[in-house]
């Protein structure tokens, strides 16, 4: 019997940088989205289930979208990730209209997910060796506290059109310590320097891009976090529920080990509306090369 495995994307933000919903933008050769590679990537390499995180208003373009385009042996899920969903018992005063963050999008999620699964941002793309890594970590995995993540040079993850937010990670033996946050790092003059505490990298810092491998498990642990993240009346009003600090609370919590995984691969995004060009011509390349069939489904089905 296939072993099933979940790939979790995670298309609800709105990318205010961007000027767009990069989601949905035709970044392939015949106008596939981003997060097309990925699934494809990740069918490659044994994922069954597809699972997909969006804004309430695009559940059904992207169902469709998807529903014609994946092979029909893989299970495809399309939520929406609704402010009103909260814990049980649980209830806010006052208004917020901005999605609650990234562990809460995966929360979505916890009724449709009962294996390991990997999740990662829609608007990236991570290269196929990255999946092949996940997926040789969940088949070879026995321990239900051990997650891993994906990680990427920070000098293989930045832009040439203005700064970047990037999660720095220390690393023990293999495993993850903590991951600290910069948000604006920026290559000049052939240096890497953070803007806000002038701190100079030398490129060869593992860093995180949201790839995560995780246990079922973890939807209970971010119920209990967000509970008492909602019991903070500045939280609520000014903060988000990140998955990197969950994973961190966990890890000091010694509830969970997270191994690091080198993606042994390229990574790209679309921070700005810039990076669009070149997003749009490695994509091309790769598919010139033969990495990608072209239309990208074709030899999927």
């Amino acid at each position: 019997m296939e072993k099933k495995m979940t790939l979790l994307l995670m298309a609800a933000g709105k990318g205010s940088r961007y000027g767009k919903l990069k989601q949905f933008d035709g970044l392939g050769p015949k106008d596939e989205f981003l997060m097309e590679f990925s699934m494809y990537d990740a069918i490659k390499v044994g994922f069954n289930h597809i699972v997909v995180i969006t804004q309430r208003n695009h559940v059904q373009f992207l169902k469709e979208h998807l529903e014609g385009r994946l092979p029909e042996h893989i299970a495809l899920d399309v939520l929406s990730q609704e402010l009103e969903e909260l814990p049980k018992g649980v209830k806010i005063t006052g208004k917020r209209s901005k999605p609650w963050g990234t562990a809460h999008a995966v929360w979505t999620a916890r009724n449709h997910i009962d294996s390991p699964f990997a999740v990662l941002n829609a608007d990236d793309f991570y290269g196929s060796h990255a999946f092949k890594e996940a997926a040789d970590f969940i088949n070879d995995s026995r321990n239900n506290s051990t997650f891993a993540m994906i990680g990427y040079t920070l000098e293989a993850t930045l832009s040439q059109n203005g700064s970047v937010s990037r999660g720095i990670c220390s690393i023990k033996n293999g495993k993850l310590s903590a991951v600290e946050e910069r948000l604006k790092i920026i290559s000049e003059n052939g240096s890497i320097t953070d803007l806000d505490s002038g701190e100079y990298f030398t490129g060869k810092e593992m860093v995180s891009m949201n790839f995560w491998i995780c246990h079922p498990s973890l939807f209970s642990e971010i119920t209990e976090y967000f509970t008492k993240f909602l019991l903070d009346e500045e939280l609520v009003q000014l903060s988000e529920v990140y998955l990197p600090l969950v994973i961190q609370h966990l890890i000091a919590k010694n509830k969970i080990s997270v191994k690091v995984l080198p993606s042994g691969g390229k990574w790209f995004g679309i921070t700005y509306a810039d990076d669009r060009e070149s997003a749009v011509g490695q994509l091309m390349d790769m598919t010139t090369m033969g990495n990608y069939p072209s239309p990208l489904w074709n030899k999927l089905q």
